[in-house]
């Protein structure tokens, strides 16, 4: 019996960067392997996280980040698929785009539509997507070295609203949908990644979540 798939597509908070040393943690603290881990032999996980990437926002100062851009081929490399999790939205919030809640949900709605048409007429519709709205940012981010890219006040407030914005999505499109800020929240180190406790957290999360709705 082959492996149920799932590409977990994200920023640095799936790649697992650690807010503490800026490196990357190991197997053993990164949420997808968390969760596949407990998912266990049956499936096999797809790790897609990419330090700074935005949802459909080109960075000309951080390099190649645009999610949109890059997630066709990302599909077609790792098809055929199982469950396809989104999480992103963090970069979005910083000061340089000048985005409101509400053009962060417009950029994930186009996401979503690029997502469902190729699952739709190049997969058959074989695979499940969860949306994930991802860790609010904290007060904490102010004094860290994140502070001034992110600025801040703005930061924290449209981070907040996402959730709120990506269940309609997720409702609109026949997606699961999961909130992260009811199970983790951004370290204090810099407020905006994951601590290792909550990156074991959000794999153990999600991998109830499957279990629990039999998902794939």
């Amino acid at each position: 019996m082959a492996k149920k798939r799932v590409l977990c597509f994200g920023d640095s908070l799936t790649w697992g960067f650690d807010p503490v040393n800026r490196v990357r943690f190991d197997e053993d603290n990164r949420w997808p392997r968390v969760m596949g881990k407990i998912l266990g032999d049956d499936y096999e996980i797809i790790e897609e996280g990419q330090n700074g990437r935005t949802i459909a926002t080109d960075d000309p100062s951080e390099g190649e980040k645009n999610g949109l851009k890059y997630i066709g081929p990302c599909l077609e490399t790792h098809t055929p698929l199982d469950i396809v999790i989104i999480m992103l939205g963090s970069n979005d919030c910083k000061r340089k785009f000048s985005y409101s809640s509400m053009d962060i949900a417009g950029e994930m709605q186009i996401m979503l539509e690029k997502i469902k048409a190729y699952n739709e007429f190049r997969c058959q519709n074989s695979f499940k997507i969860i949306l994930v709205s991802p860790p609010l940012i904290s007060d904490a981010i102010k004094d860290s070295w994140l502070g001034d890219s992110f600025g801040y006040e703005n930061a924290c407030k449209v981070s907040s609203e996402l959730a709120g914005w990506y269940e309609k999505l997720a409702g609109m499109y026949g997606t699961s949908f999961v909130d992260a800020s009811k199970y983790v929240k951004a370290s204090d180190a810099d407020g905006c990644h994951l601590d290792p406790d909550d990156q074991i957290k959000l794999g153990q999360t999600l991998a109830k979540f499957i279990t629990e709705n039999e998902i794939a």
